[in-house]
């Protein structure tokens, strides 16, 4: 029993991995649209931060910057497409796909939400702010996230789920702006995206254990689909 264990385990692991380097090679392949070299292509240059954190092979790195920019040989062409819908017991789900594939993904997410509700466009994105993301580590002891929004330039800051970690919002056109600015004020960027913050999140406390279990067991069910880039769910405390 033991060893049958720890081989599920191990291969829920590896999916788990794979899933994840698969994320991280169409980040890498999206942003070298904008060029190969990581030091003249800020978001190219955390994806690639954030794939060898996660121990990503080197030569499945460089193949990915090379394709994404053109420099393989092969065309690579994905579609940025954004289904709405609603998770079990109404929470709100905002799933961000870039897919090869508009045929496939669409069917799938059929498939998925079939345990929640899919919507039309418009009918659940009005309940999300479209908003930059950018998750930042203190690089100096001391370092103040509050100071630090306001200099930079952000809307707002609260904790990110990682301890440590500070989650900056700012306006869309922003971005960059804010992400080049927070350096200076002490903080290492882990990761900065366009994404959608939930208006008026349903709290998890509201819903019962076997409720919150449903919504966490069908938003891991859309993250893990290889088009899904991004998942946003209006669920708060």
């Amino acid at each position: 029993m033991g060893a049958q264990w720890k081989a599920k385990h191990k291969d829920l692991a590896a999916n788990a991995r794979g899933r994840l380097f698969g994320k991280l090679v169409k980040d890498i392949m999206i942003a070298a649209r904008d060029g190969a070299d990581p030091s003249a292509n800020a978001r190219l240059r955390l994806a690639v931060e954030q794939a060898r954190k996660a121990s990503m092979p080197k030569d499945t790195l460089d193949r990915a910057i090379k394709k994404g920019a053109g420099l393989s040989g092969e065309v690579v062409h994905f579609e940025h497409v954004i289904y709405e819908g609603f998770a079990p017991h109404r929470v709100p789900v905002m799933v961000e796909c870039q897919t090869d594939n508009v045929n496939r993904a669409a069917s799938e997410m059929r498939v998925l939400f079939r345990k929640g509700q899919l919507g039309t466009s418009g009918s659940v994105a009005w309940d999300f702010d479209h908003v930059g993301l950018i998750e930042a580590e203190p690089a100096t002891p001391g370092a103040d996230p509050e100071l630090a929004a306001i200099e930079a330039g952000a809307q707002d800051f609260e904790p990110a789920h990682e301890e440590g970690v500070t989650l900056f919002i700012t306006d869309p056109t922003d971005l960059d702006l804010v992400g080049r600015a927070l350096p200076a004020q002490g903080f290492r960027l882990l990761s900065s995206k366009l994404g959608y913050k939930p208006k008026n999140p349903v709290s998890a406390a509201s819903l019962t254990p076997e409720q919150l279990d449903e919504v966490e067991t069908f938003l891991a069910a859309l993250d893990a689909n290889e088009d899904v880039q991004n998942v946003f769910a209006g669920l708060g405390e």
